[in-house]
């Protein structure tokens, strides 16, 4: 009989455990992606309200994700990583209650969802740079691929969960689950065990030390023309087309498709397109990961003027489901290009750049649609979303150096500039 779990969870027990714990909080994640917006509409706020908790959790990411970098190749990135479940735990168990108890406002909302962005900003460069760290480097494709499979999975399960607890328990009842997952998301971070120097290396903290070590992580930015390239196309990304999903999309929904059923089937679809993009991605070994990548970004930036094409729920369900399995193809290249190319002290420092430049930037985005849909309508704006986002792509996708970078490079350090 055929062995239900991949092989990379049956040969390695570290990223099994990682594994396990990141699915749960996957899961609670997704539920958080369909309550929120709802969460802030059921307390009397509006599209820029939306906008503004949204902006709330992100904004965190351009103030300190540079010091989670630097730290996170300083210190035990799994520790970081522990601490930030913990932070999370407590702000969704918080919101939880004031939705729950009927006392909640939009303040209360903004102020939760900045102490969550700030925990985040820590969370993510320690994440890029731990797997590595638990997964040999030939298999690393594999693990992205297994990880974007889980988040995509999330994408089908969140919704449908989030709509029944919206239904059931409101909003609050959807966080509430979520902070759940944060906290056995912890449990599993406790017991991990990294394997490498890295892992243990902690060196005392140091002000000179700290501006030497986030030049040096720019200085990795900067001579790899695919990486700096990659994270301005992402920067277009993030503050454009996803303002159309995580602001633009729900008003939409919440005007005239019905409310959040209707905008859960859209999200549900995407995800079942990510589980497909992730499915491929983990059997396909392209020689050219970056070039792929790019082209499934052009695509990807296609999902605001499909939000806002006017069609039927069931027909964009269909097209956001195509941009979907582009978004998975895209995130699972990128972040193996990096943990292959990018030497490992200082792949958090790189990908705090990353996130800095991209998710770090996109509060503009969240901010200025609900104000700029008000002007112009949303309509409008979706399409002009789109007629920024799709040149860019394309504009990465023009790159030599994206084009030409190889899966492997002999030598660790290696890298096409």
């Amino acid at each position: 009989m055929k062995p239900l779990l991949p092989a990379l969870l049956r040969d390695e027990a570290q990223f099994a455990r990682l594994f396990a714990g990141q699915s749960l909080s996957v899961l609670g994640d997704r539920v958080s992606f369909v309550a929120v917006p709802f969460a802030v509409l059921s307390v009397g706020g509006s599209a820029f309200d939306v906008g503004l908790v949204a902006a709330a959790a992100l904004l965190p990411m351009l103030l300190f994700t540079l010091v989670g970098g630097v730290w996170a190749d300083r210190f035990r990135r799994h520790r970081m990583m522990l601490a930030s479940d913990l932070v999370r735990f407590a702000t969704q168990g918080a919101a939880a209650v004031l939705l729950l108890t009927g006392v909640a406002e939009v303040p209360h909302l903004v102020l939760l969802m900045a102490v969550f962005g700030t925990a985040d900003a820590f969370f993510m460069p320690a994440s890029t740079g731990l797997l590595p760290l638990v997964v040999p480097a030939e298999r690393l494709r594999e693990a992205n691929a297994l990880r974007g499979f889980v988040q995509s999975s999330g994408l089908v399960l969140g919704p449908a969960v989030a709509g029944a607890l919206v239904a059931l328990a409101g909003p609050g009842g959807a966080l509430a689950l979520d902070a759940l997952t944060f906290a056995a998301s912890a449990a599993c971070l406790a017991g991990l065990a990294p394997r490498g120097a890295a892992a243990g290396q902690e060196s005392a903290p140091g002000g000179g030390a700290f501006l030497t070590e986030l030049r040096a992580g720019w200085t990795e930015v900067r001579s790899r023309t695919w990486v700096w390239s990659g994270m301005a196309a992402m920067a277009v990304y993030h503050v454009v087309v996803l303002p159309s999903v995580f602001v633009l999309g729900p008003v939409l929904a919440d005007r005239e498709w019905g409310g959040a059923a209707s905008w859960s089937v859209v999200v549900a679809a995407f995800g079942v397109g990510s589980i497909v993009g992730n499915v491929c991605v983990y059997r396909l070994r392209p020689a050219r990961p970056m070039a792929v990548a790019a082209a499934a970004m052009v695509v990807a930036s296609t999902q605001a003027v499909i939000i806002g094409s006017g069609g039927s729920v069931a027909v964009i369900a269909v097209l956001e489901a195509v941009t979907g399995v582009a978004v998975a193809l895209f995130f699972v290249l990128w972040e193996t290009a990096l943990q292959t190319h990018v030497p490992e002290g200082s792949l958090s420092r790189v990908s705090s750049y990353d996130h800095m430049v991209s998710a770090g930037l996109m509060p503009l985005g969240l901010v200025l649609a609900g104000p700029v849909s008000d002007a112009l309508g949303v309509r409008p704006t979706l399409w002009a979303m789109t007629a920024v986002a799709v040149p860019a792509a394309l504009a990465l996708l023009c790159v030599p150096a994206v084009r030409a970078l190889p899966a492997r490079l002999p030598g660790a350090d290696a890298a096409l500039t």
